[in-house]
């Protein structure tokens, strides 16, 4: 596995900034696609997330969004939304497709749970589409455990990693 990346705190000031609108428009792009309603464009994104990519300064002004880049180039991301109630979640992991196989999303996540631990949180949780095997995969390797929903949505798969309080994450190898 190559590791010819780092993992970056993204301000909202960042040059990198049309890369991260770029990472957020593909995966709502793909993900709307996933869900059988297709959408030509970033323009047609439903309002919600199209503002996440339009302005991804405002919309995550309270989270916390972690960018892989190599060299000048944005090739992942994830956001630590803003934690409530001793955790915080994660969302809109996305890694560049030409850039998977890498290690990319797991050293992605891995950074937002030590962001988390250091902050003493106590979880961490997230939600995944049933159909995205290669995601559930990966979270089942960190750590994550499937837990009872608190999304309504169907074909939603509800996931939370417990924090230790001493020794770190717990994060287990990929």
């Amino acid at each position: 596995m190559i590791r010819d990346h780092a993992i970056v705190t993204w301000a909202a000031g960042d040059d990198g900034r049309e890369d991260l609108r770029a990472l957020l428009a593909a995966y709502h792009l793909r993900t709307e696609a996933e869900k059988g309603v297709p959408v030509a464009d970033a323009a047609r994104l439903p309002e919600r997330y199209r503002a996440e990519v339009e302005d991804p300064g405002a919309a995550f002004a309270d989270d916390v969004v972690l960018v892989a880049r190599r060299g000048d180039a944005a090739i992942g991301c994830v956001v630590l939304a803003a934690p409530a109630g001793g955790r915080a979640e994660i969302k809109r992991l996305w890694v560049d497709p030409d850039e998977r196989g890498r290690g990319v999303a797991a050293a992605l996540v891995r950074a937002a749970l030590s962001r988390a631990h250091a902050t003493g949180l106590r979880s961490v949780r997230l939600s995944v589409w049933r159909w995205r095997t290669t995601a559930i995969a990966l979270y089942e390797r960190l750590g994550f455990t499937v837990t009872a929903p608190w999304d309504s949505r169907d074909d939603l798969i509800c996931m939370e990693h417990t924090l230790g309080r001493s020794r770190g994450p717990a994060v287990r190898g990929v």
